[in-house]
Protein backbone atom coordinates (compact mmCIF):
# COMPACT_ATOMS: atom_id res chain seq x y z
CA UNK A 1 0.00 0.00 0.00
CA UNK A 2 1.32 3.69 -0.94
CA UNK A 3 2.16 5.55 1.77
CA UNK A 4 0.19 8.94 1.94
CA UNK A 5 1.45 10.62 5.09
CA UNK A 6 2.75 14.39 3.62
CA UNK A 7 5.71 15.38 3.87
CA UNK A 8 5.91 18.56 5.58
CA UNK A 9 8.94 20.02 3.57
CA UNK A 10 7.70 18.81 -0.06
CA UNK A 11 5.41 22.26 -0.14
CA UNK A 12 8.44 24.44 0.35
CA UNK A 13 10.07 23.76 -2.88
CA UNK A 14 11.80 27.03 -4.22
CA UNK A 15 11.17 29.01 -0.66
CA UNK A 16 14.64 27.82 0.69
CA UNK A 17 13.07 27.67 4.44
CA UNK A 18 15.88 25.79 5.36
CA UNK A 19 18.40 28.41 4.46
CA UNK A 20 16.14 31.31 5.81
CA UNK A 21 15.92 29.41 8.97
CA UNK A 22 19.54 29.04 9.19
CA UNK A 23 20.00 32.79 8.56
CA UNK A 24 17.22 33.32 11.58
CA UNK A 25 19.28 31.07 13.78
CA UNK A 26 22.55 33.61 12.77
CA UNK A 27 20.60 36.29 13.37
CA UNK A 28 19.32 35.22 17.21
CA UNK A 29 23.07 34.02 18.07
CA UNK A 30 24.16 37.91 16.31
CA UNK A 31 21.42 39.31 18.97
CA UNK A 32 22.79 36.89 21.74
CA UNK A 33 26.22 37.73 21.53
CA UNK A 34 25.84 41.48 22.62
CA UNK A 35 22.33 41.89 23.97
CA UNK A 36 21.66 41.68 27.88
CA UNK A 37 18.00 41.19 27.61
CA UNK A 38 16.43 38.43 29.70
CA UNK A 39 15.52 36.76 26.12
CA UNK A 40 19.18 35.45 26.28
CA UNK A 41 19.08 33.08 29.07
CA UNK A 42 15.93 32.07 27.23
CA UNK A 43 17.01 30.97 23.92
CA UNK A 44 20.19 29.37 25.45
CA UNK A 45 18.30 27.19 27.07
CA UNK A 46 16.10 26.78 24.14
CA UNK A 47 18.77 26.12 22.04
CA UNK A 48 20.25 23.50 24.19
CA UNK A 49 17.23 21.79 24.14
CA UNK A 50 17.35 21.68 20.45
CA UNK A 51 20.79 20.10 20.25
CA UNK A 52 19.82 17.87 23.12
CA UNK A 53 16.76 16.63 20.87
CA UNK A 54 18.44 17.22 17.38
CA UNK A 55 15.81 19.01 15.77
CA UNK A 56 16.13 21.18 13.07
CA UNK A 57 16.37 24.91 12.73
CA UNK A 58 13.28 25.36 10.79
CA UNK A 59 11.39 23.24 13.57
CA UNK A 60 13.46 25.49 16.48
CA UNK A 61 11.71 29.20 14.30
CA UNK A 62 8.54 27.43 14.33
CA UNK A 63 8.38 26.53 18.06
CA UNK A 64 9.46 29.92 18.98
CA UNK A 65 7.90 32.86 16.48
CA UNK A 66 6.47 34.09 19.48
CA UNK A 67 9.82 34.31 21.86
CA UNK A 68 11.87 35.57 18.49
CA UNK A 69 9.37 37.90 17.76
CA UNK A 70 9.50 39.77 20.96
CA UNK A 71 13.33 39.78 21.16
CA UNK A 72 14.06 40.73 17.97
CA UNK A 73 11.36 44.07 18.42
CA UNK A 74 13.03 44.47 21.32
CA UNK A 75 16.26 44.42 19.64
CA UNK A 76 14.53 46.76 17.17
CA UNK A 77 15.45 44.27 14.31
CA UNK A 78 13.34 45.45 11.15
CA UNK A 79 15.22 43.13 8.93
CA UNK A 80 15.04 40.44 11.84
CA UNK A 81 11.58 40.86 12.15
CA UNK A 82 11.51 40.80 7.92
CA UNK A 83 13.10 37.65 7.34
CA UNK A 84 10.82 35.79 10.90
CA UNK A 85 7.50 37.08 9.09
CA UNK A 86 8.62 35.54 5.84
CA UNK A 87 8.75 31.91 7.60
CA UNK A 88 6.09 32.24 9.55
CA UNK A 89 3.72 32.91 6.23
CA UNK A 90 5.29 30.79 4.07
CA UNK A 91 7.38 28.21 5.93
CA UNK A 92 5.87 27.27 9.35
Amino acid sequence: MKDTTPDRYLSFLGLDCNGNADRMLAVLAAHMETSESRWVGYFAQKLEEKRRMGTDNLYFVGSQVNALHAFLEEQDDASGLDLLWHLEQNCC
